[in-house]
């Protein structure tokens, strides 16, 4: 009998915070079938767990994922890639996660490791971060939303240059370009992520949804389809619980005990 593969994931709980380590540091956290199944099949629990409220996904020093396992993938056919829905079926679970994630990037996020960076809401990134997309150096292309959602944030310019060179953009620059959100040392990147995962958490957890699901929304629809679903969101934060609460609790001049409903 083979005995059972070690896991690829690794789940702590902080109280409202989720902590999900990548854990495949001999692999530099390639990301293989069993990686983003797991990956895929954790946040489907965090999602289901009403005391989880803010999730952060996180690989180690040295890398937050080093792109997709070609070892894995090298000898695929279009047929066979497209039969079993690579990519789609299992890599883009945390692209549809409806609490807020948050990756806390240290060395490397390659390839399809930049690309699940980039489904996350926030980026804290280690000073020694890089990221990039060199899929076109080995004949292929990003294909987990890399060149849509790299476009977005950084603009046509700056993507082609990353995607068509493959070169890797270091933190300060990414914190030019609006890619990530924070820049920290490595000493304490991780523990900045949890704080800023504290500090989200204390909010009510379906505001937060609603929250969310606004901005993202302004990354599909044009201005005025946006500003319309916004008002929409807004009008329903008014039959909440909570809402009344944060506005009570305002004016009476104390914190709020929301009860996220």
């Amino acid at each position: 009998m083979n005995a059972p593969s070690r896991t690829t994931i690794l789940l702590e709980t902080h109280g409202p915070v989720a902590l999900v380590r990548l854990n495949r540091p001999e692999a530099l956290n390639a990301l293989n079938h069993q990686i983003t199944s797991e990956l895929s099949a954790a946040l489907d629990t965090l999602e289901r767990d009403d005391q989880i409220h803010v999730i952060v996904l996180t690989g180690d020093e040295r890398a937050f994922a080093a792109g997709a396992d070609v070892k894995e993938i090298r000898t695929k056919t279009s047929p066979e890639v497209y039969e079993e829905d690579f990519v789609t079926a299992t890599w883009e679970r945390a692209a549809s996660c409806r609490k807020p994630l948050i990756a806390a990037v240290a060395g490397h996020a390659l390839g399809g490791g930049c690309e699940l960076a980039l489904m996350c809401d926030i980026i804290v990134a280690a000073d020694n971060a890089r990221f990039a997309l060199p899929e076109t150096r080995i004949g292929i292309i990003p294909g987990a939303g890399g060149t849509q959602r790299l476009t977005r944030i950084v603009g046509k310019a700056v993507a082609m240059d990353m995607i068509l060179t493959g070169r890797p953009m270091k933190a300060d620059e990414a914190l030019a370009r609006g890619l990530v959100s924070r820049v920290s040392p490595l000493a304490t990147y991780l523990e900045d992520a949890m704080a800023l995962a504290r500090q989200i958490a204390e909010a009510s957890r379906p505001i937060l949804r609603l929250a969310k699901e606004a901005v993202n929304q302004s990354q599909e629809n044009h201005l005025a389809a946006g500003i319309h679903l916004e008002r929409r969101l807004l009008y329903a934060t008014f039959a909440t619980e909570d809402r009344m609460e944060g506005m009570t609790a305002f004016a009476e001049k104390r914190p709020p005990v929301f009860r996220h409903r």
